[in-house]
């Protein structure tokens, strides 16, 4: 493949280098047929292959070859008339032919078809087509954002995968350049035509000229016979080219070839020839008209619409119990229900109302802002969000939608259309004219206000929110929480085949030689469990290979792992170099230790029923006095203790952050504002 693509290179530089020496060299009467031949032969050829192509990326190399064979026959035209005038008006046996083929041996009438032609050509098509081109590459480039909004739209609901979206990426690219180098190209023609008639011109005043200082050796008819020739030998193959790039402009993309597409179309209706047939027989009682042709070809229409209405009407009839038993076999394939047990990873389900919101030809933008939740969720956690499917559903009411993980609803909501939803912060005391709400993301109190009572509530300094935001940001939460259950083993592949781009020796050392995919999966999910972002992959996968001859306990790594992410933790629980935390007493830590019961399935805390609930109630009274003084509650405990005290509350306070002293940096200010004690 590569050795053909590197000929195809070469000979291409070839005839590119050729093509400009002719503008040099001087080439003989039998060179210049043979080019003026190739030159319509190539016409001809793009000309066809413009017609049969199914969209313009079908011949997407058509502004390149419009130059090239623009510059070539530019090349013609100057040796014609170096021959033209330098030897004695002879320029080849096409060029002669040519000149006294169109005017029949007449001059005059020659030359006034020539310039008919010529008017043709340049203000008809030639004009038309970089016109077309013109509008087609505006058209085209205006289109291309909401031909990538499509794209991702798709892609977000499910209908199309990654592939098939960057394949349709870059057919929108290409589309783009396309049209954008046939609005360049056009120029070429139109120029090509202006020069075709200068070179006439210049031709016949050196042929008056010539003729007029060396005493009438050639006649004048001579040089005018020559110039027409060679006018029309250019115009001819410009012509084809012209015509070709007006149909590879103003063609749609089908999946058939253009002759197939306008063959189908006509006689989509076959009334219409009837019709027109119809037409011509009454046209022909008019005296004067041609009865016999019109007669002829008025009844051929007729009759061909009678023939393609019969053919129509010929459907093949198939008997009821071969149809009932074709029915029957279809509904007994396997695939009908196999493609019932899909379940997407994660879906948006919505009511017939919120539509709006999520079709961009409406002006919605929630489908752009799913896009920009898979980003966020890439950078801040490392998570590659699967597919985001979006639906209506006929079952939830016009302002409702519903969020599922695996086929499972996992949170609902609620918006009011037409209405901003807004939050006092709690430093506002004014009220606002509103219906009282709760917000679905994370279950503040709210108001949906009005458009009227917006620009109020802002100045008041209340937090507005329009409804595609509420989804999103509720959207958000229920992927940041569920984290862990979004990630399967294709997500790990993914971030391990990432990883092995920029450091292939450290994960052939670790994956899958010292771990599984399975287990480094448990140990990504355990972080994601407790919001610990798993994008520095490369210190996860080190501490494992590190520790990795010590324990293949899974809680253990994560641990070890958590402490070589204590930049990251840090990062996020003390961005300001502070965190007020509640700390275990030493009593309660000793009490836990004592009570671990080691499994074949792990590890847990075996205090009774009496010691949990104190420990409950305690945990709880700490955490309202913490969030009573606006501060976000963070437990600080020991490394041992840390798993196992997470675990042990987690159904308490599942979004309680347990940290160890290990897992944050040593310069980090460390305020104490409570106490967990038995």
């Amino acid at each position: 493949m590569k050795l053909k693509s590197m000929s195809g290179n070469i000979v291409g530089s070839v005839i590119v280098v050729l093509i400009v020496l002719m503008f040099i060299v001087n080439i003989s009467t039998g060179l210049v047929d043979i080019f003026i031949t190739l030159n319509i032969v190539a016409a001809v050829t793009v000309i066809l292959t413009a017609w049969t192509a199914k969209d313009a990326l079908g011949f997407s190399t058509f502004p390149t070859i419009l130059v090239v064979l623009t510059l070539f026959r530019t090349a013609i035209n100057i040796n014609t008339t170096k021959l033209i005038l330098g030897n004695a008006g002879d320029a080849g046996h096409l060029v002669r032919t040519f000149g006294e083929f169109v005017g029949k041996g007449d001059i005059v009438v020659g030359s006034i078809v020539f310039l008919i032609l010529i008017i043709v050509q340049f203000l008809v098509i030639t004009k038309g087509a970089e016109r077309v081109s013109e509008v087609a590459a505006r058209f085209t480039l205006d289109a291309m954002p909401g031909k990538q909004m499509a794209i991702d739209a798709d892609l977000n609901s499910g209908v199309i995968d990654e592939n098939e979206a960057r394949k349709r990426r870059t057919n929108v690219a290409r589309e783009a350049d396309f049209y954008g180098s046939m609005d360049g190209a056009s120029k070429f023609v139109k120029g090509d035509n202006i020069v075709g008639l200068i070179m006439v011109a210049i031709n016949i005043i050196g042929g008056l000229i010539i003729n007029a200082t060396r005493g009438g050796l050639v006649p004048v008819e001579t040089y005018i016979i020559a110039s027409i020739g060679d006018g029309l030998a250019a115009q001819i193959p410009a012509i084809l080219i012209s015509t070709a790039t007006a149909i590879i402009v103003t063609k749609a993309a089908t999946d058939e070839s253009l002759g197939t597409d306008v063959a189908r179309q006509f006689t989509a209706t076959p009334y219409n020839f009837f019709v027109s047939g119809l037409l011509v027989l009454l046209l022909s009682i008019i005296p004067g008209m041609p009865k016999l042709v019109m007669w002829v070809i008025g009844i051929g229409l007729m009759t061909f619409g009678v023939l393609m209405t019969r053919s129509r009407m010929k459907v093949p009839v198939t008997e009821p119990s071969e149809t009932v038993e074709a029915e029957a076999q279809e509904t007994r394939k396997m695939e009908n229900v196999v493609s019932l047990l899909q379940v997407d990873p994660i879906e948006l389900l919505f009511g017939y109302g919120i539509i709006p919101l999520a079709e961009p030809s409406q002006g919605g933008d929630l489908l752009d802002r799913v896009v920009m939740i898979r980003r966020q969720c890439a950078t801040e956690m490392g998570l590659i969000v699967p597919v985001i499917r979006m639906r209506d559903d006929i079952r939830f009411a016009n302002n409702e939608y519903s969020i599922k993980i695996k086929g499972n609803e996992v949170a609902h909501g609620e918006i009011v259309l037409d209405h901003y939803l807004a939050m006092n912060p709690g430093t506002v005391d004014e009220e606002i004219i509103g219906i009282d709400t709760i917000e679905p993301a994370f279950g503040l109190p709210a108001k949906w206000i009005s458009a009227r009572e917006r620009e109020k509530a802002e100045l008041y300094g209340y937090t507005i929110v329009d409804p595609p935001s509420v989804i999103a940001t509720h959207l958000t939460e229920v992927v940041r929480t569920h984290a862990h259950e979004l990630l399967g083993r294709q997500q790990v592949q993914v971030l391990i085949d990432n990883l092995k781009q920029a450091q292939p020796s450290l994960v052939e050392d670790v994956i899958p030689k010292m771990f599984t995919l399975g287990e480094l999966q448990k140990i990504l999910s355990n972080l994601l469990r407790e919001g610990v972002s798993i994008r520095d992959m490369s210190t996860i996968v080190e501490t494992m290979g590190d520790y990795g001859s010590i324990t293949r306990d899974s809680d253990m790594l994560t641990e070890y792992v958590r402490q070589a992410l204590k930049r990251t933790i840090t990062a996020k629980f003390a961005p300001e170099g502070k965190v007020h935390v509640i700390t275990i007493a030493p009593e309660l830590e000793n009490k836990i230790l004592e009570s671990i019961r080691q499994t074949e399935h792990g590890s847990y805390v075996a205090l009774d029923a009496d010691e949990i609930q104190q420990v409950f109630g305690s945990v709880r009274s700490a955490v309202e006095r913490v969030q009573n003084l606006g501060i976000a509650p963070v437990v600080l405990c020991s490394p041992v203790v840390r798993f196992h005290f997470k675990r042990m509350v987690e159904g308490l306070a599942p979004d309680l952050a347990v940290l160890s002293y290990n897992e944050l940096m040593q310069n980090i200010d460390i305020q104490a504002d409570g106490m967990v004690s038995l």
